[in-house]
């Protein structure tokens, strides 16, 4: 599953999905879903880093785009205080 420009959400895992998953809790966040095959993929292939490199790709990019998204949040929330972001 490849993320495009971000117009497109993916899907959200389910707690039982996590859960039955054994994902950690500092995991389950909106990329989850992308979490549990690419666990899946690395526990099938001992781990072999070029083993999983799709979902590895679409998880770090997930992470990625969620990580724009919170500084932009943080931008917003500075420029709404201060007027000006202070860096």
């Amino acid at each position: 599953m490849a993320l495009g420009t971000g117009a497109e959400t993916p899907r959200q895992a389910s707690r039982e999905e996590m859960r039955d998953a054994k994902v950690p809790l500092a995991y389950r966040d909106s990329c989850a879903n992308l979490l549990i095959p690419l666990n899946r993929c690395r526990f099938e292939t001992y781990y072999m880093p070029w083993k999983c490199e799709d979902e590895r790709h679409s998880y770090e990019k997930c992470q990625y785009v969620e990580f724009k998204k919170r500084v932009a949040k943080m931008d917003e929330l500075r420029e709404a205080k201060n007027g000006a972001r202070s860096n």
